[in-house]
């Protein structure tokens, strides 16, 4: 690692160098971020999974900028071109954009304009021209006219001159800084439809003619009208005042009002319309997509972290449905592990004999297995199902679930390796049930993407997507624990330091030798190293004779545990369990070299509370009785809801009719919202005011003012 990056670092993010050096060697060891956030926290000073990460991610940037910065040294050797002085702009340079604005005029070029004019010999003549002391063009241009050359007169040799100027201009370091700070003050995003266009892209009419200055256009609206274009309807601009960027290029390169210093200006300006403000916008719409991208992401994990955190039910026994009209809803029955015990398809939504042959077979089904909850999919005939499951009255609590991606499930080949002989839509049944036994357990066996949290989840950088979603899982799954004898592969698969590979092996094991009798036994696991085991032991869960085992204790620190239950005259099993037994620690006293207050704060608290579940109590949520359709919203409604997605212009609330309404920004509440997850994240339950129902765009308008929300 560049010894200057972690100062650097510990600049951009307020933190001291120690802190970022210690990230930097835990993370260059293999160390995952929940892992050192949970762990190491006295070698970061107790940084958290998000300070970590950040960490991690600016290494691997300023890494990418050094092989960058590399690859030009390199370049410019074998070509001949690396003096002293170009070494040091180039190994000085802070960023990628500075970076490249140094190699810019040494880089290998198709066959400009400049470098044709190059060929026929016209340097000279553009350098006596850039002097500017007042001399004649026309006297020095004629010495270079030679029609063998291509340069048939003096015009054309003038010409020539100007085009080497010109790319001089657009390549000037210096010029493009300046030019490049000037995009991004006073530059404009101008959107106007594309000729012809206007039907095809109703969608995008807001945007038909627009004009919005760059730093104030939100992350949304960028990602909506760059999609606008991509699709055709849209043409976007974004440039500075036209005369701006010429006044700062005439500042720098122009001098005098001579007859060489007008062909001067002439070539400037040249060089500014044709070749650096073109260069720059596609650099600065670069600039604002990376940024709009960004931001996108962040909102998506925010609302992906509260969907996988939201409360399970538990291992409860549980009769799921996933609904439907024509053909009926299929019905499936879980054990308190998830595993089928039974389905079949009912048909409560047609006639009224096929109903109450349908109530029947629930009623008989919720008695023969002894069913504790029932679970019902919120897509096509959600409502009208969960309607005739309340009517039949049977003492159970009913959920309506969020099965967004359950069909995809049902044709993954998680779903086809553990139900092989099902149908697509039986395995979306148990995948409903799931869920609301375990959001996260099940909800891990998707991609991301496919969940519906996010707003342009395809228009926005795939690589930065898939790494900040995957961060967001696997700090959920470690958050949680996972019991490695019930755990699923895909599970596994985000348990620090394990992988996919290495989760296989786990299954595998335990599929050939059955349960894992302690963590201690994760070491017989074929792959399955020191450093893997170190990783991942912490946030793996054994019910056995250890009872450490099972909580987040790592075995790293047992045998201080083991010290403290002697000193206090008590088992290990009775620290866990007797408050008077933990009453008497005092953790100064366990106080070492490589253990400090931090972690054992963590250990006393895990002793507290064992293996404890850091998400909220299950509570079963029902939505307004005779509200089951967007012809059923009248204006002034107040209806109950659950925030389904969190996004930079307001949230999106589910109230049971099949179509989620908006709560734009400025109505969540009774104060102002900068940041709408200041207020509402995902699974929250929410009391809405319906303000505009809108039937030939199935729009709902709803608000959380004067309601009590976000006050």
């Amino acid at each position: 690692m560049n010894e200057t990056h972690c100062p650097r670092i510990a600049e951009e993010l307020s933190l001291s160098v120690a802190q970022v050096a210690a990230v930097a060697q835990l993370v260059a060891e293999g160390a995952t971020v929940p892992f050192v956030a949970r762990y190491r926290k006295e070698a970061t000073g107790s940084l958290d999974e998000v300070a970590v990460a950040a960490i991690r991610d600016r290494l691997e940037e300023l890494a990418e900028l050094d092989k960058r910065r590399q690859a030009i040294l390199s370049s410019l050797e074998e070509r001949g071109l690396l003096s002293a002085e170009l070494r040091a702009a180039v190994e000085q340079a802070p960023d990628k954009a500075r970076l490249e604005d140094i190699y810019l005029p040494h880089r290998p070029k198709r066959r400009t304009r400049a470098a044709m004019a190059r060929e026929r010999g016209l340097t000279p003549l553009a350098q006596a021209l850039l002097a500017q002391r007042g001399r004649d063009p026309q006297a020095l241009a004629g010495p270079f006219v030679d029609a063998a050359k291509g340069l048939a007169d003096i015009p054309a040799a003038l010409a020539g001159a100007r085009d080497i100027l010109a790319e001089d201009t657009a390549e000037d370091p210096g010029l493009r800084a300046r030019a490049r700070d000037l995009f991004v003050r006073r530059g404009r995003f101008v959107s106007k439809v594309a000729k012809g266009k206007e039907a095809a892209g109703a969608t995008f009419r807001d945007w038909f003619d627009w004009d919005e200055p760059l730093r104030a256009i939100p992350s949304h609206r960028a990602l909506a009208m760059f999609r606008g274009e991509a699709e055709g309807i849209l043409s976007l601009r974004l440039r500075p005042p036209e005369e701006e960027l010429l006044d700062l290029a005439r500042r720098r390169f122009v001098r005098g009002n001579g007859p060489d210093a007008q062909e001067v200006a002439a070539a400037v300006a040249d060089g500014c319309k044709r070749l650096l403000a073109p260069s720059l916008e596609t650099e600065t719409r670069a600039l604002v997509k990376a940024k709009a991208d960004a931001e996108a992401i962040r909102v998506f994990a925010a609302n992906l972290r509260g969907l996988l955190l939201a409360p399970p039910l538990g291992q409860k026994r549980v009769l799921a449905l996933d609904p439907g009209f024509r053909t009926g809803a299929k019905l499936t029955v879980l054990d308190a592990q998830g595993r089928l015990l039974h389905h079949a398809t009912i048909h409560p939504t047609t006639s009224p004999g096929q109903r109450e042959a349908a109530g029947r077979t629930v009623t008989e089904l919720c008695a023969r297995f002894d069913v504790q909850a029932i679970a019902i999919g919120n897509g096509t005939a959600g409502r009208e199902t969960e309607a005739f499951v309340r009517e039949l009255g049977l003492p159970l609590p009913v959920a309506l679930v969020n099965e967004a991606g359950a069909s995809i499930y049902s044709a993954s080949e998680a779903a086809r390796r553990e139900f092989p002989d099902l149908d697509l839509t039986v395995r979306g049944s148990v995948s409903i049930g799931r869920r609301l036994m375990d959001p996260l357990a099940e909800l891990v066996k998707l991609d991301p993407k496919s969940i519906g949290v996010g707003q342009y989840q395809h228009d926005v950088d795939q690589a930065g997507l898939r790494r900040a979603l995957n961060d967001v899982v696997t700090s959920c799954v470690n958050a949680v624990g996972v019991d490695v004898n019930t755990a699923s592969l895909e599970l596994l698969t985000f348990v620090s330091g394990l992988g996919p590979a290495l989760a296989k092996a786990v299954v595998a094991h335990r599929d050939a030798g059955g349960p894992f009798p302690s963590r201690a036994a994760l070491r017989q696991v074929r792959g399955l190293g020191p450093k893997a085991f170190e990783q991942a032991a912490g946030f793996l869960r054994v019910r056995g004779a250890e009872p450490l085992d099972a909580s987040a204790v790592h075995p790293e620190r047992y045998a201080l545990v083991r010290r403290m239950a002697r000193d206090a005259g008590r088992t290990v099993a009775e620290l866990l369990s007797d408050a008077t037994a933990r009453a008497g620690i005092r953790p100064q006293d366990y106080v070492s070299e490589d253990i400090g207050l931090p972690t054992l704060a963590d250990i006393l608290a895990e002793l507290e509370k064992p293996g404890r579940d850091p998400r909220e109590h299950f509570s079963a949520f029902a939505f307004a009785e005779g509200v089951a359709s967007i012809e059923d919203l009248e204006v002034g409604m107040e209806l109950p809801g659950i925030v389904t997605n969190v996004t930079k212009f307001g949230a999106f609330v589910d109230v049971g009719v099949h179509r989620d309404g908006l709560v734009h920004v400025s109505q969540l509440a009774d104060r102002y919202v900068a940041d709408p997850a200041e207020v509402v994240a995902v699974g929250r339950e929410v009391l809405v005011r319906v303000i505009e129902v809108d039937l030939p765009r199935g729009r709902i308008g709803l608000s959380l003012r004067g309601l009590g929300a976000g006050s």
